[in-house]
């Protein structure tokens, strides 16, 4: 859950930091953005939202130097700029994090925030002033780091930080955030907003690019709405509320909350019995974990990231085996001397949306039509001959656009070329194709705006409806109290309790989390 932030911005006259003119850019036929007008207020954070695919990472990559303009005018402070290259944008004081995190693992933080930056030939010079200097800002901003950690050690909130830290450290004083709470969990997001609401007291401007629109709410001072590569509105955000953003991003009315009816359940599908393994170091990551979930039922599992979730999808999905207890999948019983694998686990109408797309649910390098087959090479979605028809599974990928909203509308597009959520839309839709039995979801609209957020949503009830059975694993409280009909609370690998759905509510589900209640179980 978003705790509202106190807005410390301030004054009745506006004073634009940046202002951007008639921006235009275009890749091939696709134009990404078309004349965007936008005005930043100096000391604010900025909102800008829209669907995925809308033009918000394009438009801030052409701030950020990384693509150019076709067309329009940039301003900072007034004086029109020429930002050629990222450099060019550092030098005007313009930093960036992005989505997906620019670090060296095997660097330790301080090498990491050094890099570009050393200070001249006498490194151990250099040294001392960036750790000064990371100490200052830490103090400042409430972002204290260990500079000599390595970054490979470090959970995803604290790289995050250190992004930030080697922004602010190379002068930023408009920082670019792009979908800066995909990768955390509520807690880290909490704390992340806290020194997002600390850098607006010091004057730093932020431009904060979202789908979530509990988080503009919470923090930002102004907003603006894409559609389509064109800016499409501008609020002030205590004018505005959640349901007028989602239909001016989306160009429709959408239901924020998807209805469900009741469940149905039926027969047990899955029957999880005294389910332990151990981490490649020895630790009990799933500790006599017992359970079940029956056909025409979703059973959200709750719990702060890190807390058993993976290893237990992994298993179910095939990807490992357990080393204790055993679990019966649709009347197979899998014990930790059981041959399985992800594909005998698709022979069985078990389906999978990873919780890690890029790692586990895409290769990035091949095309959307590749991708939108992958683990069902044998299926009739590659064609009724022994080869594959490249012909057929274009047009099964393009039917799957169609249906999915799936932007751009082109199967031979390199899936690294599409936004994260549209990378999602094509794994989801690959995913549900033929109709599992049991479907183990993780994370599902990770990444993913208000609009396809419905969608994704209304796929999951009416395959429950339909009799599957879903295990709905997700760090978003809301998507797990939405949807689920019960819901099983995890810690330390362990059930912590176990409830029904329309019985739960945010602030219990939170104790239990954090293992300070221990619920009541159904």
């Amino acid at each position: 859950m978003i705790n509202k932030v106190n807005k410390t911005s301030g004054g009745d006259t506006a004073c634009y930091i940046l202002e951007l003119q008639k921006i235009s850019k275009s890749f091939g036929l696709v134009q990404a953005n078309k004349n965007i007008d936008l005005q930043i207020e100096t000391g604010t954070i900025h909102g800008i939202i829209g669907e995925n695919g809308a033009g918000k990472s394009t438009l801030m990559n052409i701030l950020y130097g990384l693509h150019r303009a076709d067309s329009g005018e940039m301003l900072i402070d007034g004086s029109k700029v020429k930002i050629k290259s990222s450099a060019d944008a550092l030098s005007l004081g313009i930093g960036m994090v992005h989505q997906h995190f620019m670090l060296i693992n095997r660097f330790s933080v301080l090498e990491n925030v050094m890099l570009g930056s050393e200070g001249g030939s006498l490194l151990s010079t250099g040294k001392i002033t960036t750790v000064n200097k990371l100490k200052e800002l830490g103090q400042t901003f409430d972002m204290e780091v260990d500079p000599y950690a390595l970054v490979s050690d470090l959970n995803v909130g604290m790289r995050q930080r250190v992004e930030i830290l080697k922004a602010l450290k190379g002068g930023a004083k408009i920082l670019i955030l792009d979908e800066p709470t995909g990768v955390l969990t509520p807690q880290e997001a909490t704390q992340l907003f806290g020194i997002l609401d600390k850098l607006r007291a010091n004057g730093v401007t932020v431009l904060l690019i979202t789908h979530k629109l509990a988080e503009i709410m919470a923090i930002t001072d102004n907003v603006s709405i894409m559609r389509g590569g064109k800016m499409v509105g501008h609020r002030k955000t205590s004018d505005t509320n959640p349901q007028e953003l989602a239909e001016l991003m989306v160009g429709r009315k959408v239901l924020l909350n998807v209805e469900k009816p009741k469940a149905k359940p039926k027969d047990v599908a899955l029957n999880v019995k005294n389910l332990g393994c151990f981490s490649s170091r020895g630790h009990k990551v799933l500790d006599d974990l017992t359970f079940h979930v029956k056909s025409g039922e979703i059973l959200g599992i709750a719990g702060v990231s890190g807390n058993g979730q993976t290893p237990l999808m992994e298993i179910l999905a095939g990807m490992r085996k357990p080393d204790e207890g055993y679990f019966e999948i649709l009347g197979e019983k899998i014990d930790p001397d059981t041959r399985v694998s992800p594909f005998t686990m698709r022979e069985n109408s078990i389906g999978h949306i990873p919780e890690d797309r890029h790692k586990h649910g895409l290769i990035l390098g091949f095309e959307a039509y590749e991708n939108m087959v992958l683990g069902f090479h044998h299926t009739e979605m590659t064609g009724d001959k022994k080869l594959l028809d490249k012909n057929h599974m274009l047009k099964h990928t393009s039917d799957r656009m169609d249906e999915y909203d799936i932007r751009p509308r082109n199967p031979k597009l390199l899936a690294s070329s599409f936004s994260g959520g549209n990378q999602q839309k094509i794994v989801v839709a690959r995913e549900l194709y033929k109709n599992p039995k049991l479907l183990i979801v993780g994370e599902p609209t990770r990444g993913v705006d208000v609009g396809a957020i419905e969608f994704i949503h209304k796929q999951l009830i009416e395959l429950r409806d339909q009799g599957c059975a879903i295990i709905l694993v997700s760090v978003e409280l809301d998507e797990i109290l939405g949807l689920s009909d019960r819901i099983l609370v995890m810690n330390k690998g362990q059930e912590v309790s176990t409830v029904n759905g329309d019985e739960a509510n945010p602030k219990d589900l939170g104790l239990m989390m954090a293992g300070i209640s221990q619920g009541v179980s159904n």
